[in-house]
């Protein structure tokens, strides 16, 4: 091997020793631009909940606290009745809270006390809906349908007296009547037991005793209210 050829050989090595060298160099910043690239980042990624911070601060001045919701004087006394009647009678809670809303409306629509209408409920049926007596009264409020076949012909007969709403009207209604013949609640209650005749008035006793218990929650309701 002549001396040209060495030197060529020996410049080769050097050549490959630097690029080598490079290389590795190429790689090291890399690494370190891919470790130190985090480090940049966090002062951003901190930022971010100061701003969510003050973006929920500035939502909760424009709309301000959260309002609970407030009953009425009416709703609350509605619930004290339900929740009563439910427990004494021990039945289920949107079912009373369903008769206790139609009653007081039917109160108002034919000018009758909603008490006097549940209590009525009370002793004629216990609130069970589907109640029948031997003579054929139906329903919540017993209504004998031969008596008063004109304020079912509306509803489609007497087999409508098995539907609450229903049923609580014409309740309503008929106590209504008797209310305006006799003007003295403990008459008309008595004809509505088909017991004018009945000299202790036992029935007429019974419904407004458990009118008086109801009566004792609305008052108390009302206090609430004040």
């Amino acid at each position: 091997m002549n001396a040209s050829t060495l030197v060529f050989r020996a410049a080769a090595v050097r050549a490959y020793e630097s690029v080598r060298t490079l290389l590795a160099m190429l790689g090291l910043a890399a690494l370190a631009g891919l470790l130190f690239l985090p480090l940049q980042r966090d002062p951003l990624l901190k930022t971010i909940p100061t701003v969510s911070e003050d973006a929920l601060k500035t939502a909760r001045i424009a709309t301000g606290p959260i309002q609970a919701v407030v009953e009425t004087p009416r709703e609350r006394e509605q619930r004290a009745v339900t929740e009563f009647i439910a427990k004494r009678y021990r039945v289920a809670d949107q079912a009373v809270a369903g008769f206790v809303s139609t009653a007081y409306r039917a109160g108002e629509q034919y000018s009758v006390d909603p008490l006097l209408i549940l209590a009525v409920m009370a002793v004629e049926s216990r609130y069970n809906p589907v109640a029948e007596s031997q003579v054929g009264a139906k329903g919540l409020m017993q209504v004998i349908p031969k008596y008063h076949p004109e304020k079912l012909t509306d509803h489609g007969g007497e087999q409508a007296l098995l539907q609450p709403e229903i049923n609580i009207l014409v309740g309503a209604q008929i106590l209504r009547e008797y209310l305006r013949r006799f003007g003295d609640t403990e008459a008309a209650l008595q004809m509505y037991a088909g017991a004018v005749e009945e000299p202790t008035s036992q029935y007429a006793v019974k419904v407004l005793a458990e009118r008086a218990r109801l009566e004792a929650l609305r008052q108390k309701a009302k206090k609430q209210s004040v």
